[in-house]
């Protein structure tokens, strides 16, 4: 713990000079900056050397937990070798070494690898090498997305031009390229209002209008597969993720999918779109890519996208995009170790208790008179509360509720983060089961309180 005036001087320093990502800095002004010092496992401590579960994975990223010897280690070791060195000519080992180990765990037929260093990032690249492709194929007239409701996929331009969510993107909507949205499975609060027992899965019909009438102008499709993140952990319907697959490819549009959230475990397999077997064209990955460790991306792509940017140097196909920081050795040696973990630790077989675990914790949540859903894939769940359970009516965005039940979750050794009205229960995946009963019971107890049940 560090000293009390070193403490107070930090806290001055960070309301002076720091401006935090998705915060309202009026507001942030009034309160004391809780400041993160330290971290072990899945707890983290701060200055005051009080310790929190780390519910939200630091931000949906770390798997392993904090200061993993076998992550710290593989960047000491390579740190002694070199930290960055450029991929624009040049290459490094951990980048092959990496590229390799990706291309052997992702669903087969992608192929290449193309680094970035965050989700945005990422799916930027992903929408590039889409809209490209098409231009190299011929059909310059494929200029246009389709996205779903409620999805985000990163703040750069290209990605807020796919991204769903009013509130984050409505103020840049000028800066935009064409996107059509098709209708969010979201079966709690179904756009079309139907009941998910006798829906047939009516959005993927609309999904289909939107590409009958319009694939001749459309380059890809970009989703989240099973779960969207942002726009409030979102699950979607079993049969959902496989039947927007066969619409692209009936419909000769490119298939994107955003695995920054879900990849590496998530949901209970490496890739969620392993669930309904399906191959994506391309797929971003980002987060959990080095258990969470440093910035890091990955764009993988078929041999079918790469090979159309193959030609002439004359001839301008070279896929013209890159980072200062693509392929950094720290960020690979990171990431190598932390695949190597997967199987040393056998991750994916031990989390299938976990997730039945906190499966059965959810389950009183539904008992709640402002609990409206309580959903869950893999160890990703959401606690959505509302104001009237009987007309689903969500607490206006202005009463903060969410804000209330994460800040009395603090009080208690938790920390979490909302979605508006919607409480995010997102863990590393190390997490036992005592810690995460640990953390279900207070997240309970401190929704009853902001609740006033």
């Amino acid at each position: 713990m560090i000293h009390k005036t070193y403490q107070e001087q930090l806290q001055t320093w960070d309301k002076q000079y720091l401006w935090h990502p998705f915060t309202q800095m009026q507001d942030y002004g009034k309160e004391t900056p809780f400041i993160i010092e330290e971290g072990s496992g899945v707890f983290l401590r701060d200055i005051d050397g009080k310790e929190y579960i780390d519910g939200i994975s630091s931000m949906w990223c770390n798997i392993h937990g904090h200061r993993k010897k076998e992550i710290d280690d593989a960047i000491k070791e390579q740190l002694d070798k070199i930290a960055h060195a450029t991929l624009l000519g040049p290459s490094n080992i951990p980048a092959i070494e990496l590229a390799k180990k990706l291309v052997e765990v992702a669903p087969p037929g992608l192929r290449k690898v193309f680094y970035s260093d965050n989700g945005s990032t990422a799916n930027e690249v992903a929408l590039k090498m889409a809209f490209q492709y098409w231009q190299h194929k011929g059909y310059r007239e494929k200029t246009q997305f389709v996205a779903l409701q409620y999805g985000y996929h990163g703040d750069t331009i290209g990605t807020m031009g796919v991204g769903g969510i009013d509130i984050y993107h409505k103020v840049f909507r000028p800066l935009y390229f064409k996107t059509h949205f098709a209708p969010a499975p979201y079966c709690y609060r179904c756009p079309l209002g139907k009941q998910q027992k006798d829906c047939l899965l009516a959005c993927l019909k609309e999904l289909e209008k939107i590409l009958k009438e319009n694939s001749d102008h459309i380059a890809a499709m970009i989703m989240e597969p099973l779960v969207q993140g942002a726009g409030g952990i979102i699950i979607h319907p079993k049969g959902y993720l496989s039947g927007a697959r066969a619409l692209c490819k009936k419909y000769h549009v490119l298939f994107i999918l955003d695995e920054v959230l879900t990849g590496f475990g998530r949901t209970g397999k490496m890739f969620a779109c392993l669930h309904e077997d399906v191959v994506p064209d391309i797929m971003a990955l980002s987060k959990g890519i080095n258990g969470g460790y440093m910035p890091l991306a990955a764009t993988l792509a078929t041999e079918e996208i790469y090979n159309a940017f193959l030609g002439e140097y004359s001839e301008l196909k070279t896929f013209f995009h890159g980072h200062t920081y693509t392929g950094n050795p720290l960020g690979c040696a990171a990431a190598l170790a932390s695949l190597e973990l997967f199987e040393k630790e056998h991750i994916l077989e031990n989390l299938v208790p976990k997730i039945n675990h906190l499966r059965a914790k959810l389950k009183r949540f539904e008992l709640l008179e402002h609990v409206g859903d309580a959903r869950q894939c893999g160890l990703i769940a959401a606690i959505e509360l509302v104001r009237d359970k009987s007309t689903k009516e969500p607490y206006p965005w202005e009463e903060r509720v969410g804000i209330q039940v994460c800040l009395e979750a603090r009080k208690h050794g938790l920390l979490i983060r909302p979605l508006g009205h919607i409480i995010v229960i997102m863990p590393p995946l190390s997490i036992n089961a005592d810690e995460l009963s640990r953390m279900i019971d207070i997240l309970y107890e401190s929704v009853q309180i902001a609740t006033n049940e």
